[in-house]
């Protein structure tokens, strides 16, 4: 005899159904939910609209991180608003003591489902934290992402109010799937995020001045390497907004390169990385610039203000801000050694490094001894270039 067995359609129109979802309110739930992570407190739209939905006192949104090194994040809506706070303080107590937890996957169950109203009415953190708050009644969902995120969703109600019904259930059941590609979404935008700032601070470290422009020409964003070199206008400056090169044939050279960068943006020419020098009036060093594009993807929503170029300028007479402790720590050198090191690199001869430190000659003479005896090399040219290109330039 063949079993009638539900499909996926005739399960979400049940669910539907017993939800009480009209369309345009299943719509702007999925709208915020969608939007969640690109707010300032994630999803704390989208909770505030499924507490009055349920009618419920709070709604919180726990995000645990599968690295045991990071904090997730703990988002509340009540009545009083909605608030983002680190995870950590519910993970250092909280959780130890929470019997409402390791729920069954992707669905909404009650506190007296999972615990027994008897158990959960003499648990530590019921009479403890939640009573004090007239916090009686919870309806919750555990989602974890194939990428290790843990998601807890808790609905809260007061005593005065009664348990959370089917119906309730089924609204909440409605959305978990999409707050779980959600959660997915907002694990992926922090990873690109963490790498953004990793390469943003590398460049800093590297005193490297970068510039992004728009397709306008527009400067969206500049780092702080850019604004010293840019305030000293020496060659290149700022001008209401536009770059303003010294020298007449350079700076025709520069806005070439520039709408060679625009166009390869929009798929109207390849894209570029080019570099050209620029000559500075004071007599100093000419300042390296590189011009690159910045593909418009496939699939990117036409924007003016997206970023369409970006302009690297480094001034090679800057000196370095080489982490000493990276310095100490990669060639095992003295505290002594390390500073002497740092001078050299900045290119100091060695009696003019030795009046920087304070120290006499002949002091200087031994500790470069060492240097050389840790590094393997027996000139302070190769020393300098061994140091330049290692990785203390990032640290």
């Amino acid at each position: 005899m063949l079993m009638a067995t539900e499909t996926a359609p005739e399960v979400a129109s049940s669910l539907i159904d017993q939800s009480g979802l009209d369309l345009v309110r299943f719509g702007e739930l999925l709208a915020a939910i969608y939007e969640g992570p690109m707010e300032m407190v994630p999803w704390g739209h989208a909770l505030e609209m499924l507490r009055k939905l349920v009618d419920a006192s709070y709604v919180s949104l726990i995000l645990r991180s599968p690295a045991s090194d990071r904090s997730g994040l703990a988002v509340h809506a009540s009545e009083h608003g909605t608030s983002l706070e680190a995870e950590a303080s519910y993970n250092s107590y909280y959780y130890a003591i929470d019997p409402f937890i390791k729920l069954p996957t992707d669905r909404a169950v009650t506190v007296d489902e999972a615990t027994g109203t008897s158990n959960w009415c003499r648990s530590e953190i019921y009479r403890q934290f939640l009573q004090p708050l007239d916090i009686r009644y919870l309806l919750g969902a555990d989602i974890r992402t194939d990428d290790g995120v843990e998601c807890r969703l808790r609905i809260c109600r007061p005593h005065a109010a009664k348990d959370f019904s089917a119906t309730d259930k089924a609204a909440c059941a409605m959305l978990l799937p999409h707050l779980k590609r959600a959660v997915r979404l907002h694990s992926r935008l922090d990873v690109v995020e963490s790498e953004r700032t990793l390469y943003a601070g590398t460049i800093d470290r590297m005193l490297v001045g970068m510039v992004i422009l728009d397709e306008s020409g527009a400067i969206l964003k500049k780092n702080p390497a850019a604004d010293e070199i840019l305030a000293e206008n020496d060659g290149i400056r700022l001008n209401g907004g536009s770059f303003e090169i010294a020298y007449a044939q350079e700076s025709r050279k520069f806005q070439y390169l520039l709408r060679r960068a625009h166009l390869g943006h929009h798929g109207g020419g390849p894209a570029i990385a080019e570099a050209m020098s620029i000559t500075r009036p004071s007599g100093r060093g000419k300042l390296g610039v590189l011009v690159r594009t910045v593909p418009l993807s496939e699939w990117a929503e036409d924007n003016r203000h997206r970023p369409a170029c970006a302009v690297f300028i480094r001034d090679p007479e800057r000196k370095s801000r080489a982490s000493h402790d990276v310095v100490r720590k990669l060639f095992d050198f003295t505290p002594a050694e390390t500073a002497l090191a740092q001078v050299l690199a900045d290119g100091l001869t060695l009696d003019e490094a030795a009046t920087e430190l304070g120290i006499s000659k002949n002091t200087a003479r031994a500790h470069l001894r060492s240097i050389f005896s840790k590094t393997g090399v027996t000139r302070q040219a190769t020393l300098v270039r061994m140091l330049l290109s290692s990785v203390v330039a990032l640290g």
